[in-house]
């Protein structure tokens, strides 16, 4: 099953672009909760180029790597990639005031699709915060 999330953001592309993309703010904002963190995350923005994030529960309890290979790259536009044996899809569509970014994943079947849409989506809003915060500095 596929599941879609999006947000809106309120920053120009390149703003939204590059703190998708780059390790330095991928660890500010990727996580689902604050009492969850991304200790380390690794970025090979192309074909065949691996990506990483490191993420761990703040009080030390558990943690696991969210890895995968990204297998297009549009810049400025889309995102795609493989992880395991699923797949996803970012999709940046600028409009007057921001970027919408939708992302589109294969669903996996631990856990339910609500609380797969839920942590995600959590996941997508602080991106939209914290883009928005470094925006307005």
């Amino acid at each position: 099953m596929r599941i879609t999330v999006k947000t809106h953001v309120a920053a120009p592309i390149d703003q939204v672009w590059r703190a998708y993309t780059t390790p330095a703010d991928i660890v500010k904002w990727n996580a689902a909760s604050d009492d969850w963190h991304t200790t380390k995350a690794t970025v090979d923005l192309r074909p065949g180029g691996q990506f990483s994030s490191r993420m761990e529960a703040r009080d030390g309890s558990m943690g696991f790597d969210f890895a995968g290979t990204y297998t297009k790259i549009v810049e400025h536009q889309r995102i795609e990639y493989a992880f395991g044996d699923r797949k996803a899809e970012v999709e940046f569509l600028p409009d007057a005031t921001g970027v919408l970014v939708r992302v589109v994943f294969d669903s996996e079947p631990t856990q339910s699709v609500e609380q797969q849409q839920g942590g995600w989506q959590a996941i997508l809003d602080s991106f939209a915060r914290h883009v928005a915060a470094k925006a307005k500095s």
